[in-house]
């Protein structure tokens, strides 16, 4: 209930607390496949989305690992 009462003063509607377990669940889900090299497309099959813009909005950049991938530029002084 209080989850639900929140939803409705914060003016996003009906929102349950099954749906927010679930809503963060799917994200860590998207996340930890991501973070072992799965792709997008592969996270949108897993699941079943149309677009991958759905899919990335349940996907976090994990910083730590852009900056492993991250390099100087070329001729720039650190």
């Amino acid at each position: 209930m209080a989850v639900a009462a929140a939803a409705q003063r914060a003016g996003l509607g009906t929102i349950y607390a099954h749906r927010l377990r679930h809503a963060a669940a799917t994200a860590a889900a998207a996340t930890a496949v991501l973070a072992e090299g799965g792709s997008l497309a592969e996270i949108g099959q897993m699941l079943r989305h149309r677009r991958a813009v759905t899919t990335a909005a349940y996907t976090k950049v994990n910083i730590e690992a852009l900056r492993t991938l991250a390099r100087p530029w070329p001729g720039a002084s650190s």
